[in-house]
């Protein structure tokens, strides 16, 4: 199969999604197509551009904006859960997302269509602008992570660390194993059902958004 810049950025999002995105190098990718790396750079200036068209490649997964007549607030809700379940996909394409000093066309067009949605829905500019700042991270489908833990390998020295932070910490234990962490669905121990938690958090803000623009919020009446 020829080489061209499609098959070089699917080539190596696989590798980073197989390998995590520390393996990725043009000597890897190069290997991983069976080329030499001289012939990547045909495709792609350096590594910075080939991180680029792979975040290019992941956002052109997300489902598009829905186009038939659907309210603003379950279009938005769908676009930002769509773009969750493909970064979910890529676990390193937030980091990547994050890590590009100037957004790539694909992103931008991204953003742009969530500021649309809210404008047709007849949102302000000011309130717009707001609720982008409000929305951060989670326009991607990710947050950071409130209680991050280590995978449990032990569970009795997982419990003896737990009340050894409950010792100190009583609270932060008590909400941190307050909630179920579950794997395609299913509840399999201690911790957060982050998928619940993502949903109840959006939900909240856009009810929020809803309530504002339905009062008519502008910037002088904070």
């Amino acid at each position: 199969m020829a080489l061209n810049r499609d098959r070089v950025l699917h080539a190596a999002v696989a590798l980073a999604d197989d390998n995590g995105i520390d393996a990725l190098s043009m000597r890897n990718l190069a290997q991983e197509l069976g080329v030499v790396p001289m012939a990547l750079y045909k495709h792609v200036a350096n590594k910075e551009q080939l991180l680029d068209g792979m975040v290019d490649a992941i956002v052109a997964e997300i489902d598009p904006p829905a186009t038939d007549g659907t309210d603003w607030k379950p279009a938005v809700r769908q676009r930002i859960l769509s773009a969750r379940k493909v970064l979910l996909r890529h676990p390193w394409a937030s980091r990547v997302i994050e890590s590009r000093a100037t957004p790539t066309p694909a992103v931008l067009d991204y953003i742009n269509s969530l500021i649309g949605m809210f404008l047709a829905g007849g949102f302000s500019l000011p309130l717009t602008h707001q609720v982008m700042h409000t929305l951060g991270s989670r326009m991607w489908g990710f947050t950071q992570e409130l209680f991050p833990s280590p995978p449990v390998t032990d569970p009795e020295a997982a419990a003896a660390a737990m009340a050894m932070l409950g010792a100190r910490w009583p609270h932060i234990v008590q909400i941190a194993t307050a909630g179920a962490h579950t794997e395609g669905g299913l509840i399999v121990g201690g911790g957060c059902d982050d998928q619940f938690e993502f949903e109840f958090a959006l939900d909240l803000l856009l009810d929020g958004f809803d309530r504002l623009h339905r009062e008519g919020w502008a910037a002088t009446s904070r």
